[in-house]
């Protein structure tokens, strides 16, 4: 097997400066740059292009990461002062949070499995749908949903955040103004851009250490890429070491939903008519609606029951998995696609059975296995 050997030994997504590290040493005000990060981009993709992810109109200080941290373990930042971003996304859970869907205020149970901010700046697109075009749009909309913060309002956040002095101050520190839902979802995006994870066992393999990897995950590796077709959708190059497409599938899992076969044909049958939104709204009410996924977006037939792509970098921490949470390991999630995913009116065209064996299984997961990274550390975990 051909391994890559990067210029200057650059590792694959290598963070080698934490969130508190870089608090520590006190970079001085202003953007900082992926140099005095001391952040290293992924394999393949220039350093100088990290500047990419960020966005000009919020770029990256050290008083944003630091309210950003507080605001992502913040529980008063829900209706009731119980769930704060990081109860879903936890750090001792590879920032998921070990349930197959995720539980809100009042004990409320969502529609969909709580997926990791882990590397999340890469995606172009996030939650399981789409729906956020940007982390800004992610870090604010959970706020105002009814299953996860519960807040009747963007208003009411503000005014218990404006109601608490020692964030006036932060707020004041980090955008020159009081408190407000524009710059909370700022910090907290600022926040995110620096939950990158690398230096995985692959990652060392890849770049010259033949020691890094078992021969079962060699195995798991060629099967990847070969029989077991998994990068057809878990794409992966030296330009893109994601192991994502960052598209959206219908692999079957929507149909484990009782309802989602009767719903999914109405909305075949509505998608491509006049009037199809309103209706396509009214489907996604009815019991089973969030298994329709990205047509809930899109409006597009061909979205019927597809989900996002995830990335499979530091997957072995964030059982269970699919957007359902349905698959509680990853021999699990192998095993559904070695038996070619679950039948359905738009199942993706591509899926067949595999006919891997037991011991091929088992390679695919160790090779799954070896893209667990160097996790950063922010200081603090969710309450338990």
């Amino acid at each position: 097997m051909r391994t890559i050997r990067a210029k200057n030994k650059v590792r694959a997504t290598v963070v080698t400066v934490t969130t508190a590290l870089v608090l520590t040493i006190g970079f001085a005000s202003g953007a900082l740059s992926s140099e005095s990060l001391h952040f290293e981009m992924p394999l393949g993709l220039p350093s100088g292009s990290w500047g990419f992810y960020v966005p000009r109109s919020n770029p990256l200080t050290a008083e944003k990461i630091e309210l950003g941290r507080k605001l992502f373990f913040e529980k008063r930042l829900s209706s009731d002062g119980t769930i704060s971003c990081a109860d879903c996304h936890d750090p001792q859970k590879g920032f998921a949070d070990g349930k197959a869907r995720a539980v809100g205020v009042d004990d409320r149970t969502g529609t969909r499995n709580s997926p990791t901010v882990l590397n999340a700046l890469f995606n172009p697109g996030q939650f399981w749908d789409g729906r956020a075009d940007t982390l800004e749009d992610q870090a604010s909309l959970p706020l105002i949903n009814r299953l996860e913060m519960g807040n009747r309002s963007y208003d009411d956040v503000v005014a218990r955040i404006r109601s608490m002095p020692d964030y006036d101050a932060e707020f004041r520190r980090a955008f020159g103004s009081a408190p407000s839902i524009e710059n909370l979802r700022k910090a907290i995006a600022c926040f995110e851009r620096t939950l990158v994870a690398g230096d995985s066992p692959f990652d060392r393999f890849m770049t010259g250490d033949t020691s890094a990897m078992s021969d079962s995950a060699r195995r798991g590796f060629a099967l990847f890429r070969g029989r077991a077709r998994c990068s057809r959708c878990h794409t992966f190059s030296e330009l893109t070491p994601f192991f994502t497409d960052f598209s959206f599938h219908n692999t079957g899992v929507a149909a484990n939903h009782p309802a989602f076969d009767s719903l999914s044909k109405r909305a075949y049958a509505v998608a491509e008519r006049e009037g199809a939104k309103e209706a396509i709204d009214k489907l996604s009410r009815e019991d089973g609606g969030d298994e329709l996924g990205r047509l809930l977006i899109s409006y597009q037939v061909f979205d019927i029951g597809s989900f996002r792509t995830p990335s499979l970098r530091n997957v072995a921490l964030t059982a269970p998995y699919f957007h359902d949470g349905s698959a509680s390991t990853l021999a699990d999630v192998v095993r559904f696609y070695n038996e070619g995913g679950k039948a359905n009116i738009n199942r993706e065209w591509e899926l067949n059975t595999l006919s891997l064996s037991d011991e091929d299984q088992k390679d695919l997961v160790a090779f799954l296995q070896s893209l667990t990274g160097r996790l950063p550390l922010p200081q603090q975990t969710a309450s338990k």
